[in-house]
């Protein structure tokens, strides 16, 4: 099969087509024929080497964890899912003509291949980071710091749909997005502390950061209990008490797949894509993704005979 691999730890440059053996689905998971791949950070992370110690990889590496397509193979024990369907989930090496996908769920008709493989980390990993706050209820205020990156917007849609009252920090560029999703925008940076109070004078019950911009002080002071708080961004922020966990998927929490496309399907959860570019240019994908100030997924489109 074709796909995208690395050879050797390095620069976006280290990345090349060539062809691979193709895999094969073990028991409770599914092969796809690739439609579209979501970049996550992670992904140049370990390109680079950085994450070798936690997440070595075995050369020649294929990047991508997050993909879209149509299954032609099902292992033993997977139910309600067969050859011929449309998918998308998180795997290993999915930038490629076929991936193994472990986590899946049915891809809602009306949802583009871009919009599904740009979902399955920020959707579980949205879930699992509410979920281990509370998670936040009805009538309850929850502030996202990074509310327009792809954790950031759908852990707010998902506050919303179970109607929490969601704030949400942003550059001002991001403000009419997030309005538009039914987030309360305000600024990152000095005053954080005030500006929410204002927009909440009742108080917040729960704080998520994405952004890991250094304002955990702040992030503390405005939920009033460093276990009120969770980071996905600020590995330091344990030193105070908060949680940390990291993004990506866990096999605990799965769900958040299908119900991100139920609420895809009643019009809750809008998906943003950044930008889009030909498997065979994803070194260009992945310097954009190191750049920062993404908004919404990158994603890579993997063209089928």
């Amino acid at each position: 099969m074709f796909a995208l691999a690395f050879d050797e730890y390095g620069d976006p440059s280290v990345l090349h087509m060539t062809e691979l053996p193709e895999p094969h689905a073990g028991p409770g998971e599914v092969r796809i024929a690739v439609r579209a791949a979501g970049v996550n950070p992670v992904d140049w992370k370990v390109r680079a080497g950085y994450m070798q110690e936690v997440m070595p990889v075995v050369f020649p590496a294929i990047p991508g964890m997050d993909a879209a397509g149509v299954v032609d193979e099902v292992g033993e024990g997977v139910e309600g899912i067969g050859v011929g369907d449309e998918v998308f989930g998180s795997g290993s090496g999915v930038a490629a003509e076929y991936a193994v996908l472990a986590h899946f769920a049915a891809k809602p008709a009306s949802m583009s291949w871009a919009q599904a493989a740009a979902l399955p980390a920020p959707a579980e990993t949205a879930q699992r980071t509410l979920g281990l706050l509370g998670p936040p209820a009805a009538g309850q205020t929850l502030l996202i710091e990074g509310a327009a990156g792809g954790v950031g917007s759908t852990a707010a849609q998902f506050a919303l749909a179970d109607g929490v009252t969601v704030i949400g920090t942003a550059s001002p560029g991001n403000h009419d997005r997030l309005r538009s999703l039914g987030v309360i925008p305000t600024t990152y940076g000095p005053g954080l502390v005030e500006r929410v109070a204002e927009l909440a004078p009742g108080g917040v019950d729960y704080v998520l950061d994405t952004a890991g911009k250094g304002s955990m002080p702040d992030l503390i002071a405005i939920a009033g209990d460093p276990t009120k708080v969770i980071t996905i961004a600020d590995f330091s922020a344990a030193q105070s008490g908060v949680r940390v966990t990291g993004a990506g998927m866990d096999p605990q929490r799965f769900d958040a797949l299908p119900k991100a496309a139920r609420l895809f399907e009643d019009g809750e959860l809008a998906i943003a894509i950044d930008s889009q570019f030909p498997l065979a240019e994803t070194a260009k994908a992945h310097e954009r993704s190191e750049g920062g100030h993404v908004t919404g997924k990158i994603v890579l489109t993997v063209a089928q005979d």
